[in-house]
């Protein structure tokens, strides 16, 4: 008796999706990375820096994130897991806009709460991005 192995394709990102998706981690890590600057070095600029690097972040992120609605809508069937990547980057998205809240404060009022949601929203970030750009297809036996 024979099997008949069949490709399972995944709904994938286009490339604009891709690329926005992909720029979110570096400026979500690198607003964290601004944070601590500023937490061990108390120079008010470090804060700065973080603030408008989250910023940026929310843009790329909310522009994947109407990507990820758009392909979880379009998708035929779901394979691949859209739902979560979705809540994954909705999560990031949301986070990450009370993060931004938190930098609007003044001097030192914003830690160590803005380090600490820099932590969790750029965790929440790599997920959601490894989410979204996992395998393109996978094999299987019907």
């Amino acid at each position: 008796m024979t099997d008949t192995t069949y490709p399972v394709y995944r709904t994938t990102p286009s490339p604009l999706h891709a690329t926005l998706l992909a720029g979110t981690v570096p400026l979500f890590l690198g607003g964290l990375f601004s944070d601590i600057a500023y937490y061990q070095t108390y120079q008010i600029q470090w804060s700065n820096f973080a603030a408008w690097l989250i910023a940026g972040a929310l843009v790329f992120c909310g522009l994947a994130l109407l990507f990820a609605l758009v392909n979880l809508v379009r998708a035929e069937h779901k394979a691949g897991r859209p739902v979560l990547y979705f809540l994954l980057l909705l999560a990031t998205f949301v986070l990450g806009l009370i993060n931004a809240f938190e930098h609007a404060k003044d001097a030192w009022a914003v830690m160590p709460s803005g380090l600490i949601l820099s932590v969790i929203v750029t965790v929440l970030a790599i997920v959601s991005t490894w989410t979204g750009l996992t395998n393109l297809r996978s094999g299987g036996v019907k």
